[in-house]
């Protein structure tokens, strides 16, 4: 992912205002599947970028509910040169909690060589059984198109079943939404995030192909954060309050509360 702080306030009263402003992850956006009229009813999953020391991977195994998506970036590029034992051993805890582990590997904008984030892809499943793949920095123009339709289809003939998420952190040419199973939208600051919009074609999908991670953000702002995730139709989530070049080298200082709006499960239409 491409590479500000607030008041602490305790992880229970964060929580408390979530519960009683009736905050969860469950929002609804688009139209049925059924194809008939009003919002379909879709569940908003947690969505973690894993860029960080094994010990926050086992805490964040052990949430409960755990997230639905984890994504393994190990070198920032890639899955490296060879497999490393301790995230071999967390990749497995993961899946047996239910996690879907996503293996990260930079396009750089559409400039790196195919061959290899192909490699890549044959490395993750080789090496820790992941075939869901992350592909970061995309471009999220129609030049690019046929360079990441060629990717998602390495990737899906690769292992039937897979999952491609692209994350051009900003709603890409239309075209995109053809290619990725997942489409990270919204990549950015909290301050960036409450003037953000989403183009009209973006009501003809359902939330579960939208990913907005929102970092930068206060603890005191969690609520209103998750709450305009959900106004703005985003079926995967991520909220933290990390800074800097890697926002995400450790969980949110309020992670339990993040968690907890998880659990709230759905939401039906109103």
């Amino acid at each position: 992912m491409r590479g500000w702080h607030g008041r602490v306030i305790g992880v229970g009263a964060i929580a408390a205002v979530l519960v009683a402003t009736g905050i969860t992850l469950g929002v609804t956006w688009g139209g049925s599947s059924g194809g008939g009229g009003g919002p379909a009813r879709v569940c908003a999953q947690l969505i973690v970028p894993a860029y960080f020391a094994p010990d926050y991977w086992a805490q964040a195994i052990a949430a409960r509910p755990p997230p639905a998506d984890m994504i393994l970036d190990i070198t920032g590029v890639g899955a490296g040169t060879a497999p490393e034992p301790q995230f071999e051993d967390l990749v497995r805890e993961a899946k047996a909690a239910g996690i879907t582990v996503l293996g990260y590997s930079s396009t750089v904008d559409g400039q790196r060589p195919i061959a290899q984030v192909e490699a890549d892809v044959r490395d993750y499943a080789a090496w820790y059984g992941v075939t869901s793949i992350f592909l970061d920095r995309v471009s999220g123009q129609p030049a690019q198109v046929p360079y990441y339709q060629q990717l998602a289809n390495y990737i899906h003939q690769a292992s039937p079943g897979s999952q491609v998420w692209l994350n051009p952190g900003v709603y890409p040419d239309q075209a995109y939404m053809s290619i990725g199973n997942v489409v990270m939208v919204f990549e950015g600051t909290y301050a960036q995030y409450l003037t953000a919009s989403a183009p009209g074609w973006a009501r003809q999908y359902p939330s579960s192909d939208f990913a907005h991670t929102i970092f930068g953000t206060p603890a005191s702002d969690l609520a209103n954060a998750l709450r305009l995730a959900a106004d703005r139709g985003a079926g995967h989530v991520y909220v933290t309050d990390g800074t800097g070049s890697n926002p995400y080298q450790a969980l949110p200082s309020y992670w339990s509360a993040l968690v907890a709006s998880a659990a709230g499960g759905c939401q039906d239409p109103r």
